[in-house]
């Protein structure tokens, strides 16, 4: 998975009917990152990927993981099955002065959208996001992923622009919706 994704939803989160848990993602969970996320790039409509993803590829990138980055995978109780995934990442490292601003994306299975696993997911990630000094997260969302784009909207994000023709996906030009929210200060007064 890249850096700085968008979300790959295309759903619309409720509050969750599902019975799942939040944790740090581990290697282990490569797998079934990645039969989430194929089946996302296989749509064509509601991330900017454009090539599958391998276990080998995914198993990397989580080792090779920002030390200030969140990870979170959510859990399905019953089975134990990964449904969904969110990571935070540094906006950039090349200068500290953008070290309270992290780059969002989130994916939930294709199969379990409208059920609350996103809404989860941002949950864990706001208050882990606060504790390790954060107070901005951005990302960007297909302008032509409405239901993503009211997802983020629902959790605080505004809207701060449009990326015109920022994509292209199988020759067609894509927009891309920028979106930012402000996060309120850690409990601790951090």
């Amino acid at each position: 998975m890249e850096p700085g994704s968008e979300l790959g939803l295309g759903l619309v989160d409720r509050p969750s009917t599902l019975s799942l848990s939040v944790r740090d993602v581990r290697p282990e969970d490569a797998e079934p990152i990645v039969r989430i996320l194929n089946p996302i790039v296989a749509a064509r409509v509601f991330s900017v990927f454009d090539a599958p993803f391998t276990v080998e590829g995914e198993r990397g990138f989580i080792a090779r993981f920002p030390a200030r980055g969140i990870f979170h995978v959510a859990v399905r109780q019953s089975d134990q099955a990964v449904v969904g995934f969110q990571t935070l990442e540094p906006f950039a490292t090349y200068t500290r002065a953008f070290d309270h601003v992290g780059v969002l994306g989130t994916y939930v299975d294709l199969d379990l959208r409208r059920q609350g696993v996103a809404a989860r997911l941002f949950q864990a990630t706001f208050g882990a996001a606060r504790l390790k000094g954060y107070e901005k997260i951005f990302t960007f969302v297909r302008a032509d992923n409405e239901a993503a784009l009211q997802t983020y909207l629902r959790q605080g994000f505004r809207v701060i622009g449009t990326a015109h023709r920022q994509a292209r996906i199988d020759g067609r030009y894509v927009d891309e919706v920028l979106i930012e929210r402000l996060l309120d200060p850690a409990p601790d007064g951090n």
